[in-house]
């Protein structure tokens, strides 16, 4: 009984820290989701066109690029605590400067600093939620972060809404000011909850403190693997030091298949079209035939409810169904939904107007099954696939895919729509040309044919399988699909 009462406590203090670590996820889809309402009111404040809108859009893009690059090794250094620390503290400072921006250049630089910060939470997070949660619920936990990204993309949305003022208010040209300062309050959160948190166990165990260690996972783990787990790591460090382990090992022969699952599973994530739909569902409602702006956004804002209701459900999922069961289900899913879109913008003028609800449920269909799966699982396999020794390396690589494939998906749809639009069947809004996705949809969904392939033979179960055991597999040479056998 007491035993089972100390297996609750710790469970449930995992959970908190999980929850407090995953608010970097929240500030990540907040800061991502953010720009979107805030866009038509700074460029009227700033008297700038198009081209600069893409500038500051970008900046954050490419500060998330550099975030996830140079941030791994460090996290290998000085530890995951503190780089989610500083990472709090940039997503402080990049608010408050994007808020109180005075000229377009400001706000350049404000948003790339601030993408700095996504790009270091978006690998350091899921990467410290995984190490210090215990093996069985491991996937649950990391899961969290996908969650928190969710609800803040959702919650950006509801804040733009809240702060957005209609034509000739007094307030029309610093209203986007505010958008950006709630920013400030989850990030604040963040950093006073992390700093009473402890340092990961695998971490601390890899700088020669495994009182230290011990002290951790009697908290968080199971007490009946405490020592069983520290054995496996000391056993895996005394395996690097031996073989003379050094960063540039992620990139040797026997680490080939988890680099490739990890930069897999990315490009799966990405090219799928997931930000076409999360950064332009307003234009896509508006070219299945919705009335005005307004209306595109209530649907919009639909999505994200849509997406935080079944990221929720994956928190159930993920470690009963399992890793490959999931990313089977969901990317089915998607490919049915992509085509089923395609069809539906392909037959728009035979449809008429039951063209718009028919978007409308698909695209629900769509976040749906990426929700349940793409979504959490591309941070959870690359904070799993790595050995200790270069786990902080390779999620970095893995994150930095995330956001170098986001931003190739982001910068060439509109292009693709334009580029696959058969004569004839472009769509015409208040006189602009906006061409017609359904080439574009056809696309998306025929890479994820291919990825349904790749996933078969690349994508591992490692339910219930400890971190230590998948690296002991890459030594031997195991194949993916048979990790866990």
């Amino acid at each position: 009984m007491t035993e089972n009462k100390k297996s609750t406590q710790n469970k449930s203090l995992v959970f908190i820290i999980a929850a407090i670590a995953a608010t970097g996820g929240l500030l990540f889809g907040f800061d991502t989701g953010v720009i979107s309402g805030a866009i038509p009111f700074f460029q009227e404040a700033f008297g700038i066109d198009d081209s600069w809108v893409e500038i500051i859009t970008t900046a954050g893009l490419v500060g998330a690029v550099l975030g996830a690059m140079f941030s791994g090794r460090i996290a290998d250094i000085v530890g995951r605590k503190k780089v989610i620390l500083t990472a709090a503290i940039i997503f402080i400072i990049g608010a408050l400067w994007s808020g109180a921006a005075p000229s377009p250049l400001m706000l350049v630089f404000a948003r790339l600093f601030l993408g700095v910060a996504i790009g270091v939470s978006s690998f350091a997070v899921p990467l410290y939620i995984a190490e210090i949660s215990p093996t069985k619920s491991r996937g649950q936990m990391v899961s969290m972060f996908q969650l928190l990204i969710t609800i803040g993309i959702m919650v950006s949305y509801l804040s733009d809404s809240a702060f957005a003022v209609p034509d000739g208010h007094p307030d029309y040209n610093s209203c986007w000011r505010p958008m950006f300062y709630v920013g400030v309050i989850p990030a604040i959160i963040m950093f006073i909850g992390m700093a009473f948190l402890p340092e990961t166990p695998r971490w601390l165990i890899s700088k020669g403190h495994e009182d230290k260690c011990r002290e951790v996972l009697q908290k968080v783990e199971d007490p009946e693997l405490v020592e069983e787990v520290i054995s496996k790591m000391k056993a895996d460090i005394e395996a690097d030091k031996t073989n003379k382990v050094k960063w540039n090992e992620v990139f040797k022969k026997w680490l080939r298949v988890p680099l490739i699952i990890a930069v897999g599973i990315m490009f799966v994530q990405q090219f799928t079209g997931i930000n076409t739909i999360i950064y332009y569902s307003p234009k896509i409602f508006l070219m299945s035939g919705f009335a005005d702006a307004q209306a595109a956004v209530w649907a919009s804002v639909s999505v994200g409810v849509v997406n935080v209701a079944f990221t929720i459900l994956s928190l159930f999922m993920i470690d009963k169904l399992g890793r490959r069961k999931l990313y089977f289900i969901g990317v089915t899913g998607i490919v049915i939904a992509l085509l089923a879109m395609g069809t539906c913008f392909a037959l728009q003028a035979t449809l008429g107007d039951s063209i718009k609800w028919l978007t409308i449920s698909l695209i629900w269909f769509y976040i749906a099954c990426f929700a349940i799966s793409l979504g959490p699982l591309g941070w959870l396999i690359i904070s799993e696939v790595f050995p200790l020794s270069v786990r902080g390396i390779g999620s970095s690589i893995g994150a930095l895919s995330n956001w170098l494939f986001n931003g190739l998906v982001a910068f060439t749809f509109f292009k693709l729509v334009k580029g696959l639009t058969l004569p004839g069947t472009s769509i015409i809004l208040k006189g602009e040309d906006l061409g017609n996705p359904a080439g574009a949809f056809f696309l998306y969904a025929l890479v994820g044919i291919v990825s349904i392939i790749w996933g078969y033979f690349y994508i591992p179960e490692t339910k219930n399988v400890t971190l230590e055991k998948i690296e002991e597999h890459w030594r031997n040479g195991t194949s993916p699909k048979d990790i866990n056998k």
